[in-house]
């Protein structure tokens, strides 16, 4: 018996897991990837891989060691600043044995995934117009006009997927939040006192609709974020501020710091790049669809979720499981009902927990760890 054709729509860590996974179980596998090459574009800043659901993932595909060997367990440390005296008033530091949530590059992760493939495994720079299906084969229509018949086509092509479609009419909705994003070099000789602020992981302070953070990367990259609860998506166009000019964006995230510590408005004031700015979308009840055969979704494109450090365990977890199922299944249909009733329900529970952990973050005293494993524990654990 032939092996199925098995595609995978985006070369994300979701997707690659996917890929590695049903590799490593013995099965084919192609990958499509609309970038050109895995160095066209920075791939962003760190991940906290969770001890039950991401770095479970990374087990069950054989990289757990690889992985260790690049994560960076120090990192999981958190200061909570006050904003108008940027006073320490919560600690989160780890312990020597702590490992429930390490932080890696998602760049060095990507890589760490592209590296466990067989050569040849992902196609890049074939961008999908979408996907259709009939009598339980999927065709996958690429922007150049080609078309390729599948047994199975999975969906791990983010919040924006152009595979969801084919078993589903949803769209993530805009929260009323967006993030403004820049960054800093060589921060520990460049900008030492910045450095201590945030520390060895990752800082954050908030006062009324507004947050700002930074994040600690490898190598002395810094990644800082300036986050507004009250912004309509198209807020920039509102209050005149073109997002390519750098000061006049800077301009405004100062202006809305009035009262702010010095020391944190440097966080804006001094970032060597520019402003990315970042609407956040999430299927905010969830998102769930009725059995397609021959496509499913994994990750963004499944159950999109605010920035809360969830939405890449759930997709590596995703990832994984898809890959077991069908190693457990001779019917490849019957592997994805089943992999999707786990998917499904998983995808529920992560929106339900999200919303309660968006009220616990308000709380002074919140401990991210305790946090990050009451999630887990909800997303694992549904029908709790």
């Amino acid at each position: 018996m032939s092996s199925p054709r098995i595609a995978v729509i985006g070369a994300g860590p979701g997707g690659l897991v996917a890929a590695r996974g049903l590799q490593f179980h013995g099965q084919e596998v192609t990958v499509f990837e609309r970038e050109v090459s895995a160095t066209s574009r920075a791939q962003g800043g760190m991940l906290d891989l969770h001890a039950p659901s991401g770095q479970s993932a990374l087990r069950a595909i054989g990289l757990f060691e690889q992985f260790r060997a690049l994560a960076r367990p120090e990192a999981q440390e958190m200061r909570w600043l006050k904003a108008d005296t940027a006073e320490l008033f919560n600690h989160e530091q780890p312990g020597d044995d702590e490992y429930y949530a390490p932080e890696i590059d998602r760049g060095q992760l990507r890589q760490m995934l592209l590296d466990s493939l067989k050569p040849g495994t992902v196609h890049w720079g074939r961008p999908i117009s979408g996907v259709t299906t009939d009598n339980g084969k999927a065709q996958v229509l690429f922007a150049d006009g080609t078309t390729e018949m599948f047994d199975l086509v999975i969906g791990a092509d983010g919040a924006w997927s152009r595979v969801r479609p084919a078993v589903s009419a949803a769209l993530p909705d805009y929260t009323g939040t967006s993030m403004l994003e820049t960054y800093f070099d060589d921060i520990d000789n460049r900008h030492p006192a910045l450095a201590t602020l945030i520390g060895a992981g990752s800082m954050v302070a908030t006062e009324g609709p507004v947050m700002l953070g930074a994040q600690r990367n490898s190598d002395g990259h810094v990644r800082a974020y300036a986050m507004f609860e009250d912004l309509p998506l198209d807020w920039h166009v509102a209050v005149g501020v073109d997002l390519d000019d750098t000061e006049a964006v800077r301009a405004y995230v100062l202006g809305r710091l009035e009262g702010w510590h010095e020391s944190l408005l440097d966080l804006i004031r001094e970032s060597d790049g520019g402003f990315v700015n970042r609407p956040i979308h999430a299927f905010a009840d969830g998102h769930s669809w009725a059995h397609v055969p021959g496509v499913t979704l994994l990750g963004d494109a499944a159950h999109l979720l605010p920035p809360h450090g969830i939405g890449a365990n759930l997709a590596l977890i995703d990832g994984s499981d898809l890959a077991a199922a069908v190693a457990a299944h001779d019917d490849l249909d019957q592997a994805v009902r089943a992999y999707e009733a786990v998917i499904l329900a998983r995808g529920g529970a992560a929106a339900r927990a999200d919303a309660e952990l968006s009220v616990l973050m308000d709380n002074d005293d919140v401990n991210t760890t305790d946090m990050r494993k009451l999630y887990n524990d909800r997303m694992l654990n549904p029908a709790v």
